[in-house]
């Protein structure tokens, strides 16, 4: 009772008031903030479990981020950081770029204008070790072809399907259609992995996410990450804060808090 904790749960967290059992929470480190706690578990799990436990990240090695300004991908690349002399490209639309060379992107990627798996080769001719793929479909595909031999291509999502504010039956379609497909005599041939990764399905294993987040508030603790705040909404602001991860404004974490922060609240009422 009065512990400052984290909480992992599939869904239900926009409320006030949130019930999960107690082998879902993680205590706060010291001098964190509850909108750093609340941006710190999904992401940073998932990031650090596809880079080094599916990955095997190891140092000189390089990786390739979609989606870089995103919540995961500024977790990834603060966990690139943590391994000596990995080369990050990141997609993400040109307005992000300077943000994403201060992170330590060394060759952020504009994903609207330019083809990617291009601008990848242009500079490493060979191709990636790993490549972080939350987009699915025909995504995958470039993926899998842009893998160094001994690479690991690791899928954990289908940003693809959401194309704006209402579901667009032919994107999905399309996406399904174009989705990435292998047999295991064919990637014997190729010398390269493909992994999975979904948090949401990792309720019973507690002692493996348990041990990941341990590892995670080390790091914190050492000021090695630190979860990157985009903006913090009230809840009654929800359909703005969906806005602003809709139309890709966001560098970071968007949060949402039951109240609006009360240093606002007394500007607005000056």
């Amino acid at each position: 009772v009065g512990d400052k904790v984290m909480v992992l749960a599939r869904s239900g967290l926009w409320q006030e008031v949130v019930n999960v059992p107690a082998s879902q929470t993680f205590l706060m480190p010291e001098g964190m903030s509850f909108e750093e706690a609340a941006a710190l578990l999904v992401n940073y799990i998932t990031a650090y479990m596809i880079l080094f436990d599916f990955g095997n990240l190891r140092p000189n090695q390089s990786v390739l981020i979609h989606m870089a300004a995103g919540g995961v991908g500024t977790a990834a690349i603060q966990l690139c950081k943590t391994v000596e002399n990995v080369t990050i490209f990141g997609t993400a639309s040109a307005s992000k770029h300077d943000s994403l060379k201060e992170s330590g992107v060394a060759h952020p990627i504009d994903y609207r204008t330019m083809d990617y798996a291009e601008e990848v080769r242009k500079i490493s001719p060979k191709g990636v070790d790993i490549v972080l793929d939350p987009l699915g479909g025909s995504d995958t595909s470039k993926a899998f072809n842009l893998l160094k031999p001994m690479g690991k291509l690791i899928t954990y999502g289908v940003a693809n399907l959401l194309t704006g504010q209402k579901k667009n039956l032919m994107a999905m379609a399309k996406t399904w259609w174009n989705q990435f497909s292998i047999n295991a005599l064919q990637l014997l041939h190729h010398n390269k992995a493909v992994c999975g990764y979904h948090l949401g399905y990792m309720d019973e294993e507690v002692e493996l996410v348990g041990g990941v987040v341990a590892k995670l508030v080390n790091l914190y603790s050492q000021g090695k990450i630190k979860p990157k705040i985009d903006s913090v909404w009230p809840f009654d602001q929800v359909a703005d804060a969906m806005r602003q991860m809709q139309e890709k404004k966001n560098v970071g974490k968007v949060i949402l808090v039951p109240e609006a922060p009360k240093e606002e609240s007394k500007k607005e009422e000056n």
